[in-house]
């Protein structure tokens, strides 16, 4: 990574670090369709956090890298329980960057709602608590980001947790398919493969898994079936 790419990663962090003590650096909250994981259909609150340490060269919301605005604790779950749906996601930008994320957590759980939380990978994911279900986004090569996987975090996961590995190759493919097997990931967790969009056909990954016997599930993103795929706040 050159000078200047590390510098460009960098600099958004300094938001995060000049925030007052009661407050998370929102990219957005919204009401949309779960497109991806075994929730895929059902209505889901988004909270969008910002900032992110990695940089996917498949990224879709690259816009989360630097915006967003600094906003209360008080407020981003306000504005998540007034949407009234049982089902939330604490998605990125990279939310396990965000201080106050296991508070977060507590009041979601507490108020009763269903909490997804979707992270690279990078950042050890004890620190979410009992309840809080995880979809660990495990960077193959092809994504330009395997170097940053935190790989002690496969021993962290729990039952009702998820693994995504979104492949850009047939390469990233058998890459991911000897991972599955060594770390006997699908006897201890939901695994999910996913085509990066208009990277590889859903047929061709299909034809793949149905060969191979592999004991995981086709992820589709499903809101860029519904909507525009580039169409924000879907």
């Amino acid at each position: 990574m050159s000078e200047q790419e590390l510098t460009q990663r960098l600099k958004p962090l300094e938001k995060l670090r000049g925030l007052e003590a009661t407050h998370m650096l929102i990219n957005e909250v919204y009401l949309s369709v779960q497109g991806e994981s075994t929730h895929a259909g059902r209505p889901c609150v988004f909270i969008r956090t910002s900032v992110c340490n990695q940089r996917c060269n498949y990224c879709d919301t690259g816009y989360a890298f630097t915006q967003g605005e600094p906003m209360a604790l008080d407020d981003v779950v306000s504005r998540a329980l007034e949407l009234e749906t049982p089902l939330v996601e604490i998605t990125g930008g990279e939310p396990l960057l965000q201080p106050l994320l296991p508070e977060l957590f507590r009041r979601l759980l507490g108020a009763g709602r269903e909490v997804l939380i979707e992270t690279g990978g990078s950042h050890d994911i004890s620190v979410v608590p009992a309840g809080a279900k995880i979809i660990l986004d495990i960077k193959t090569p092809g994504s330009g980001e395997e170097q940053a996987n935190d790989y002690e975090n496969l021993q962290r996961l729990r039952e009702d947790d998820e693994v995504k590995f979104v492949l850009t190759s047939r390469e990233d493919y058998d890459w991911a398919k000897q991972l599955v097997l060594r770390e006997k990931l699908a006897l201890r967790t939901t695994v999910l493969f996913s085509p990066a969009f208009r990277r590889i056909e859903p047929r061709d990954l299909s034809e793949w898994l149905l060969a191979d016997r592999l004991p995981v599930r086709l992820n589709l993103q499903l809101h860029k079936y519904v909507w525009e795929p580039t169409q924000r706040g879907v």
